[in-house]
């Protein structure tokens, strides 16, 4: 028990128990590796539930739950040198130690005092009785815990933990690993519990050849895993967690790589580069291309000239022209005789689409059609019969493109527009829709980091747009503490009454929540009845129908409505150049990105634009930095940069939605790492093209589906 770190039961004059046996984990039961933790000796089936809570179910599973953190209790701290306030690690011998009831009932507190040599200071546990037993006056004590003053005034080691020669070695004075915790598992019990179980890790398979791991001077996978959980010293816990971090890096790269050798040597449709159609295209245009767009197209368009699929990301900020240059590649695929799908995640963002394309495909004769999961069953009859019968070349719709009932007569190209908020089954279904494999051309708005884009999306080639079109003025953004809030509103009125509109953007659509986030419906009333009875406010969230969302936006598009108060379903989607003023309340509830998005529908006209960031009275030190940075950068590269680094590795940008397995280890915003590790798996495709080593084949099991790979 007391290695357990829990509390003895009381003493009965029954007869002596019988001698507990050895855990079984110790002694005859066979346990590997794939065991499941319930099957362990030693390891009751409530700690089982909360080990699988944390995502353990067998022994290599908990072998990988590395440490969160580690708290550095090596430095031992004369009794002379201890301070209140601090931590501190003491060598010493116990002096005396005695026990007495508290005043509250069935607690008990053990208290006494240990010596060093340079002076005594008391301690005191609670509710640890059965220490008394162990720590005889003279035992040799080694004690971490926080130093206080009691009432007397005099220093105190409260609740330390406690290490004695009959201990295990692997609780006090070392770089303590602190652990994931939930309800019966906390790091004290993984740190008595894994030290019997660490010399399995010399079995867990490795997937790492030994020539990768030669060259980059790496450990071996068991003594990683042995040092990451118990390291010697600073510099082998960074060695180990360095070796643990490439191996997954290295399997996300070599998968990548792989996926783009087999998708080079599949043949797909190739639809031939026409430079004069290319050119009557561009000739037609209301406005210039700006030479981020002339390389992106030509790049797009080079790819499909080709006998291999294409498969390319367009990264382009918020307003600089993606859809354009995706409407040349939809032009020059009509040309070939080929159809043309354009899949969005929202309905908003498809008719915003759809109204683009109908303007910049019309000089070509070309009438996209719409297909929605509400498209009335009429219209969505001859939708369907016009594209089976190839009658139809060119569609725009939502998920609704993948149903069983869609098909297609010649699908050569697929653009897929914020490509991220589709999991990977979906984008393969799409692409499935065509006899031979299609090009695919996938679009975000939100600009990826270089390190996260060798990660996540290291099979694509890609291209990027980073300078806007011109005449397009950078938004004013400034930070408005919650007594500037009159204030914020007297400059929406401003603006209004100069004949613009504006946005109000909330967190939640209805009150509800423990939080003190201001809902849209809520705020909507109060707006409309308190602040600004005299102007014409409008509602928009996710739970109204999508014909209400689309009436909505079009009444506050033609003008109809000054002030749009929405949720963040306007993230995207939402072109009103006349809209030149944003408020969002609660800003730092938000993530950096999306609060760019967000700020990304104002300054779309020639008027000067300015978003108000609401900040909550008990903001913290991390949201205050997001809204800082969005303040300080205009360009969304810079600011997913920043915002990779404050969020961590986490699941930005999708990552989830990709189906990567996730990263435990590695940081997605280590670009050092990620480059060492894509350049050890070109080496080892170099050596290996079919990759035969049946040790990489079965680590990467959970890479195919995300690389479509076999």
């Amino acid at each position: 028990m007391a290695e357990l770190g829990g509390q003895a039961a009381p003493a009965r004059k029954a007869a002596p128990a019988a001698p507990r046996p050895a855990p079984r984990a110790l002694a005859a039961d066979p346990v590997g590796p794939e065991t499941r933790l319930r099957d362990v000796g030693g390891i009751a089936e409530e700690r089982a539930r909360g080990l699988a809570r944390l995502g353990c179910q067998t022994v290599a599973d908990l072998l990988r739950a590395l440490p969160r953190r580690y708290e550095d209790q090596r430095e031992r701290v004369a009794i002379r040198d201890l301070i209140a306030g601090r931590s501190a690690t003491v060598d010493a011998q116990v002096v005396q130690l005695r026990a007495r009831p508290a005043r509250a009932r069935r607690l008990t507190v053990l208290e006494g005092a240990v010596a060093d040599g340079t002076g005594e200071v008391r301690v005191v546990w609670f509710n640890q009785r059965y220490l008394a037993a162990r720590l005889a006056p003279g035992t040799r004590v080694l004690l971490h815990g926080p130093v206080v003053l009691d009432r007397s005034g005099l220093l105190q080691l409260r609740n330390p933990q406690i290490e004695t020669g009959e201990a295990s070695g692997h609780q006090v004075g070392i770089l303590t690993p602190i652990y994931h915790e939930t309800q019966g598992v906390t790091s004290r019990w993984l740190r008595f519990r894994l030290p019997p179980l660490l010399p399995l890790a010399d079995r867990l398979p490795d997937p790492l050849p030994e020539a990768v791991r030669d060259e980059e001077g790496l450990l071996p996978l068991g003594r990683a895993i042995r040092l990451a959980h118990f390291p010697e010293s600073p510099a082998a816990r960074d060695a180990a967690r360095e070796r643990l971090a490439f191996d997954e890096v290295f399997l996300v790269q070599l998968a990548a790589l792989r996926a783009r050798q087999r998708r080079q040597a599949t043949p797909g449709v190739r639809i031939p580069l026409e430079a004069q159609i290319a050119r009557e295209f561009v000739a037609a245009l209301p406005f210039h291309l700006t030479a981020d767009q002339r390389v992106a197209a030509f790049e797009i368009l080079r790819d499909m000239d080709r006998p291999q699929p294409m498969s390319r990301l367009l990264q382009g900020d918020v307003g600089t022209g993606k859809t354009v240059v995706a409407a040349l590649a939809i032009r020059m695929a009509v040309q070939a005789g080929y159809q043309a799908v354009l899949m969005a995640p929202t309905e908003l963002l498809v008719r915003q689409h759809l109204a683009t394309l109908r303007q910049l495909l019309a000089p070509s004769a070309i009438a996209p059609r719409l297909l929605l999961g509400s498209t009335p069953a009429r219209q969505r009859r001859e939708v369907l019969g016009g594209l089976a019968g190839g009658h139809d070349a060119v569609v725009v719709g939502t998920h609704a493109l993948l149903e069983d009932q869609v098909t297609f007569n010649r699908l050569g190209l697929c653009v897929v527009d914020e490509q991220h908020r589709f999991g990977v089954a979906q984008r393969l279904r799409l692409r499935e829709k065509a006899a031979r494999m299609p090009d695919v051309l996938t679009m975000t708005a939100t600009p990826i980091p270089r390190s996260l884009q060798l990660t996540v999306f290291g099979d694509l080639e890609c291209s990027r747009i980073r300078t806007p079109p011109p005449g397009r003025r950078p938004v004013a953004t400034r930070i408005v503490e919650p007594e500037g809030r009159d204030g914020a509103y007297a400059f929406i009125r401003a603006e209004v009454e100069r004949g613009r509109q504006g946005y109000v953007i909330c967190p939640l659509i209805e009150a509800g929540e423990p939080q003190a986030a201001r809902a849209a419906v809520d705020e909507f009333e109060r707006l409309r009845r308190l602040v600004f009875p005299d102007l014409r406010l409008t509602l928009l969230h996710g739970r109204l129908t999508p014909r209400e969302k689309q009436e909505r936006m079009a009444r506050f598009a033609a003008g109809a409505d000054q002030l749009l108060v929405a949720t963040s379903i306007v993230e995207v989607g939402v072109d009103v150049p006349n809209a030149t003023c944003m408020l969002v309340e609660g800003a730092g509830r938000f993530g950096l990105a999306q609060l760019h998005q967000f700020r990304g529908r104002i300054g779309r006209g020639a008027d000067a634009s300015s978003c108000l960031l609401l900040a909550e009275p008990d903001l913290d030190e991390r949201a205050r930095a997001r809204l800082e940075a969005l303040v300080a950068h205009d360009s969304g590269f810079e600011l997913a940069e920043l915002d990779l680094r404050l969020r961590g590795s986490g699941d930005p940008y999708g990552v989830r939605q990709h189906g990567l397995p996730e990263m435990r280890v590695a940081s997605l915003s280590d670009l050092v790492l990620q480059e060492r590790a894509r350049r050890a798996a070109e080496r080892v495709l170099a050596r290996d093209p079919e990759l035969r080593d049946p040790r990489l084949r079965r680590a990467l099991v959970d890479y195919n589906t995300v690389f479509e790979l076999d």
